[in-house]
């Protein structure tokens, strides 16, 4: 063969596809398929983000030494046990190749983010999904699929898409029947939305032991999704791991200053949270209450679940139509359910009227 060779799996990805954001057609947008902020950056992110220009034509601090201090003063964690990285989905992508290579097998829950299979399959290794239990992570499945070829267990908790959570009794339960030389990535992207008193992002288990690290987003409840930058919170062996292996300045500097900036903002983050809250538990109401399956969530989203895929189908069209996007769920083997993020009162009202229309017009006459 005269063309260059991919190492094995790499032509067996998928590629990961994002939630869309526009319509032909359409000039009003109602965007409700990426679980972004649902009122968008803090005003002192957005006004620091003005404030970046002459910083452009010098390299970044690769460390990323300011915004691990800030990071581990709000959150009391060692900030040399910290590092940052272009979104958390570079730092998932680091631990893989960190971790992770051609024979070895990466475990994950059934419907589990779908990153976690793109990442093992790229690196030559088999994804391993364990089954789930009402749409959440089951320990003992988990547990029960581990092999001497498991590198990595890679475990979204609070869960995407499905929204549900594992109580921290159960994190350190899972933990303690993996052998030492697996280590545990808890994705706790959606962890600043919770408020359940049984709830643990990580933390704990991350100091209490060699092989578990957490990994965090700033894309979610501070919407800098368009800045690419996440952080991870583990043991000094696996950070020296994934330093040695990231790019040496893989942080843009204005992805930097405008995350001091949001961090220097909580009640605008605790303010987000108790809207999400609010209008999450009202779209479940409403919803519900128009005859769909829609299960419990504590992200900033809801699952809607339909009858059948056609139905599913049939609503996302008719949403559309509308200019409201939603995000279908067959890539995650839930081909009956669209996946609907919690935004501003208006876009939400204007979601559950449209769906009211379009059950409406399927009820036979």
């Amino acid at each position: 063969m005269n063309t260059p060779i991919p190492r094995p799996g790499v032509l067996k990805v998928s590629p990961y596809i994002g939630g869309e954001s526009s319509i032909p057609g359409v000039t009003r947008i109602i965007k409700l398929a990426s679980n972004e902020g649902a009122l968008g950056p803090s005003p002192k992110a957005v006004e620091a983000s003005g404030g970046t220009a002459d910083s452009l034509c010098r390299y970044p601090d690769g460390s990323c030494a300011a915004l691990r201090e800030r990071i581990g003063a709000l959150h009391g964690l060692d900030p040399q046990r910290l590092t940052c990285g272009a979104g958390s989905d570079e730092l998932l992508a680091i631990i893989g190749r960190g971790y992770v290579g051609v024979g070895d097998e990466v475990l994950a829950s059934q419907y589990g983010f779908l990153m976690y299979a793109i990442l093992a399959t790229a690196l030559g290794a088999a994804p391993v999904l364990a089954p789930e239990r009402n749409l959440t992570a089951d320990v003992d499945a988990l547990l029960a699929r581990v092999t001497a070829k498991t590198r990595v267990v890679f475990l979204a908790n609070p869960n995407n898409p499905t929204g549900t959570y594992l109580p921290f009794s159960e994190i350190r339960r899972l933990h303690a029947g993996l052998p030492g030389n697996v280590l545990l990535v808890l994705d706790a992207a959606y962890a600043e939305y919770m408020t359940a008193a049984d709830y643990r992002a990580g933390v704990e288990l991350v100091d209490d032991s060699e092989n578990v690290v957490m990994t965090r987003t700033f894309s979610k409840i501070y919407a800098l999704g368009g800045l690419r930058l996440g952080w991870c919170y583990g043991p000094p062996a696996v950070i020296d791991v994934i330093n040695r292996v990231r790019g040496p300045f893989n942080v843009a500097t204005p992805a930097q200053q405008v995350a001091l900036a949001a961090l220097d903002d909580q009640p605008f983050i605790d303010k987000v949270r108790e809207h999400t809250a609010r209008w999450r538990e009202w779209t479940t109401r409403a919803l519900r209450d128009l005859g769909l399956t829609v299960p419990d969530s504590v992200g900033n989203f809801v699952l809607a679940r339909f009858p059948s895929a056609a139905e599913a189908d049939a609503a996302d069209a008719a949403l559309r139509r509308q200019g409201i996007i939603v995000r279908k769920m067959a890539g995650y083997g839930l081909a009956e359910s669209l996946r609907i993020t919690i935004g501003t009162e208006e876009e939400m009202r204007s979601l559950v009227d449209g769906m009211a229309a379009f059950l409406g017009d399927r009820v036979p006459a």
